[in-house]
């Protein structure tokens, strides 16, 4: 067994599947997907926030115009409920805020940022222009739409980059002739093997 056969069989699931997200080239999944970036973003750990984006789904916020139409009560407390606790008043407001501006700047339809911007750099510097979404979460929005944005991949973080190196591996050898569905899994196995020493020498033992 390759690295990267190994990579996806013992971590391989994207965080966006983690979180019940069929991701498509559409605007209700890739707003879903925003909503997670946003959410694993906090100083807080990956189960909670996956946990937490599913009760948002849940609860029907599945696109900024839903969004709007519940309380900042409704959205503290579907982020209780999936363990957001210690964020869960800042950012049911962060998420208004967010609804607000993908409608009043792309109408809606993340795929117009995406045109706008042209390339995944530009897709960094437009993310970051949302409130509660830095570094952090513009890298994880791009780790997972590379599958469905094909001409934001190959795509690799430094945090990506670093799980590559924990198995041995580099991100070019891992991404080379995959096809686009696997990246976002290849990137999210790479980021759970950067932060979790035992799973990644389980990687190398088994590749």
């Amino acid at each position: 067994m390759s690295v990267r056969d190994a990579l996806l069989e013992h971590a391989g699931t994207s965080f966006a599947e983690d979180a019940g997200i069929t991701l498509r080239d559409k605007p209700s999944p890739l707003w879903q997907l925003l909503v997670l970036s946003l959410l694993l973003s906090a100083r807080i750990s990956s189960d909670i926030a996956v946990r937490s984006a599913r009760e948002i789904s849940r609860a029907g916020w599945r696109t900024p115009q839903r969004l709007l139409e519940s309380t900042w009560q409704q959205r503290v407390d579907a982020l209780g409920r999936g363990g957001y606790r210690r964020f869960d008043e800042k950012t049911a407001t962060q998420l208004e805020q967010l609804a607000q501006d993908v409608i009043d700047r792309w109408n809606g339809d993340l795929r117009r940022l995406r045109d706008d911007a042209g390339d995944a750099r530009g897709c960094e510097r437009r993310l970051q222009e949302f409130v509660g979404i830095g570094p952090t979460g513009a890298a994880v929005f791009l780790r997972e739409v590379q599958g469905v944005w094909p001409n934001i991949g190959p795509y690799a973080d430094k945090l990506v980059t670093r799980g590559a190196q924990a198995v041995g591996s580099t991100t070019d050898r891992l991404m080379e002739g995959i096809g686009d569905v696997d990246r976002p899994r290849i990137a999210a196995a790479c980021v759970r093997v950067a932060r979790d020493q035992e799973l990644a020498e389980k990687v190398r033992k088994s590749g």
